[in-house]
């Protein structure tokens, strides 16, 4: 017995440790602003492969998402109104980046031309991978047939 509550002890940091980590990695605007700030191709090139690696890494989660709940082993009544929902969080998703990026760029004050599309990049990629890894930590548990 005391072996079971070790092992389910050792599971639950595991797991915690690894949700920390995954956070951790996901680089905020201003690191990836930061980053690509010593990019000898240029800032606006750099961040635009960022943005471009974000897109990439949100339509994969996605397609995770989209594969798990097929296979989900639930009935379908429930299947169906998960896929609803997924398709709705998608797009107010969508709406949400859009404004807070909206904002972000207004933080920018009297900006203008490459400082503000560096600033747009930073902000969806930002926004994209946080969003990428809030999905795939949705789908960890869920259980598959």
């Amino acid at each position: 017995m005391r072996k079971l509550v070790i092992i389910f002890w050792l599971g639950i940091l595991l797991s915690l440790s690894h949700s920390s980590l995954a956070n951790s990695e996901i680089k905020s605007e201003f690191e990836l602003r930061d980053e690509c700030s010593y990019d000898p191709v240029g800032i606006r090139e750099c961040l635009q492969k960022k943005l471009k690696s974000s897109e990439l890494n949100l339509k994969s989660a996605e397609g995770k998402v989209s594969q798990s709940l097929e296979k989900w082993d639930e009935d379908p009544e429930y299947i169906s109104a998960a896929k609803a929902k997924f398709k709705s969080a998608n797009e107010e998703f969508i709406k949400y980046r859009e404004a807070q990026c909206q904002f972000a760029l207004s933080l920018g004050g009297g900006a203008i031309g490459n400082a503000l599309d560096v600033r747009r990049f930073a902000c969806v990629a930002e926004l994209n991978n946080r969003r990428a890894e809030q999905l795939l930590s949705s789908i960890v548990a869920l259980p598959l047939r």
